[in-house]
C-alpha cells in the first residue's frame, strides 16, 4: 500500500480565512508577516500607536489578495489591557475570530546604563513584556477556542488547516550581552521566559507558542536606531551568511510554525544570524527542538500536591500556600 501523503509531508497553508492578530502590525518585520499570511488566505487585524500609519498600512497589506479582509487599528497602547481589549473585541465582531497572534510590539534606543534613566528602562519593560502579555491575557479566550477547534494530533494533515499559535517577536541581544542595551536586553529575556510559560500553561489546551528572535534585519527602524550608516558594511561582513536578513525571511519562519508544518514545536525560540565573534556560551540560541515543549516539562510544578498538565485544564485553585488567587482568563 502506498505511503499516505499525510505521513511524510505537512501542508504549509490552509486557505480558508482564519485571523491573524498582530501587534506592532505596521512595522517592517510584522507587516511583512502580516503580508505573508494574507497572501496565503489569511485574514488579518494589525494594532500601532500611529492612527494614520497603521491605517495605511492594513490597506496595503490587503493588496496581498484578492478579496483580503485586513483591519488597521490605530491609537492602541499595548501598555494598556483595556485598550488592547477593545481592539480584540473588535476584531472579533469585524473578523469573527482570533486563531494566530503575532506579539511584535517593541521599543528600542541606544543608551549606556549610566545614562539610561528609570522611566527609559521601565517603558521597554512596559511595551515589550507588559505589552506581550496584555496581548495574550486578551486575545486567549479566542486562542483557547481556536486551538480546541482545529486540534491535530500529528496523524492526519488537518482538512482545516491549524490555529491557536502564538509568536512573540525577541532579538538575540541577550544571548549573549550588548552594550547600550540592556533595557532591551532585560524586556527581550522576559519575553523568551514567558513564551516558555504559555507554552507549559497552554500546551494542553492545544496552543502552541514560539519565539522568533531575528538577527539584524536591513532596512527596518531597528537597523536605523541601533548601527551608524558608515558601520553597516563592516557588521555585515562580520555574519557568517555575509548579508543582513530580510523581513521575507521572518515571514517564512512564521508562515512554517503557524503552518501544519510546525505541529510540533512549542515553547521554541527560533534564532536569527548571531555573530560569532562574540558569542561565549548561547545554551539557547543553538537550540531548535522538535518536542512538542516537552523540554521544558523539567520545571513543571513540584511540592504543591497538583498533577500536569489535569490541574491546568480543570482550572484548578492552588491551595495551603500563601499568595494565590484564581484570575478570569
Amino acid at each position: 500500500m502506498p505511503t499516505m501523503k499525510c505521513d511524510y509531508l505537512s501542508e504549509v497553508w490552509k486557505d480558508d480565512n482564519k485571523v491573524v492578530f498582530c501587534t506592532g502590525g505596521a512595522g517592517t518585520i510584522c507587516s511583512a508577516q502580516v503580508r505573508a499570511l494574507v497572501h496565503l488566505g489569511a485574514n488579518a487585524c494589525i494594532i500601532g500607536r500611529n492612527v494614520e500609519k497603521t491605517e495605511a498600512v492594513a490597506k496595503d497589506i490587503a493588496t496581498a489578495r484578492l478579496n483580503a479582509k485586513v483591519l488597521g487599528i490605530g491609537a492602541v497602547d499595548v501598555r494598556s489591557l483595556d485598550s488592547l481589549q477593545a481592539a480584540v473585541d473588535r476584531c472579533v465582531k469585524e473578523l469573527g475570530s482570533v486563531d494566530f497572534v503575532i506579539a511584535g510590539a517593541a521599543g528600542n534606543f541606544l543608551a549606556p546604563i549610566t545614562q539610561l534613566s528609570a522611566n527609559g528602562f521601565k517603558s521597554v519593560i512596559d511595551i515589550d513584556v507588559q505589552g506581550s502579555y496584555n496581548t495574550i491575557k486578551a486575545t486567549l479566550p479566542h486562542l483557547i477556542r481556536s486551538a480546541a477547534k482545529y486540534k491535530t494530533d500529528g496523524k492526519t494533515t488537518p482538512k482545516t488547516g491549524t490555529g491557536g499559535r502564538i509568536i512573540f517577536i525577541s532579538a538575540t541581544i541577550h544571548y549573549t550581552g550588548l552594550p547600550l542595551q540592556a533595557h532591551v536586553s532585560a524586556a527581550k529575556a522576559g519575553i523568551d521566559a514567558l513564551s516558555a510559560a504559555m507554552a507549559i500553561e497552554l500546551g494542553p489546551r492545544g496552543l502552541t507558542s514560539n519565539v522568533i528572535a531575528p538577527g539584524a534585519i536591513t532596512e527596518t527602524e531597528g537597523m536605523q536606531r541601533l548601527i551608524r550608516k558608515e558601520d553597516v558594511t563592516a557588521v555585515e561582513k562580520e555574519i557568517p551568511s555575509g548579508r543582513y536578513g530580510r523581513a521575507k525571511e521572518i515571514a517564512d519562519a512564521t508562515v512554517f510554525l503557524f503552518s501544519d508544518a510546525g505541529n510540533y514545536i512549542n515553547g521554541d525560540i527560533l534564532v536569527g544570524e548571531l555573530n560569532p565573534s562574540r558569542v561565549r556560551n548561547v545554551s539557547i540560541a543553538d537550540k531548535f527542538l522538535v518536542d512538542g515543549g516537552g523540554w521544558h516539562r523539567q520545571g513543571v510544578v513540584s511540592g504543591v500536591g497538583l498533577v500536569y498538565p489535569n490541574f491546568l485544564l480543570a482550572d484548578e485553585v492552588v491551595t495551603g500556600v500563601q499568595g494565590t488567587r484564581k484570575a478570569k482568563l
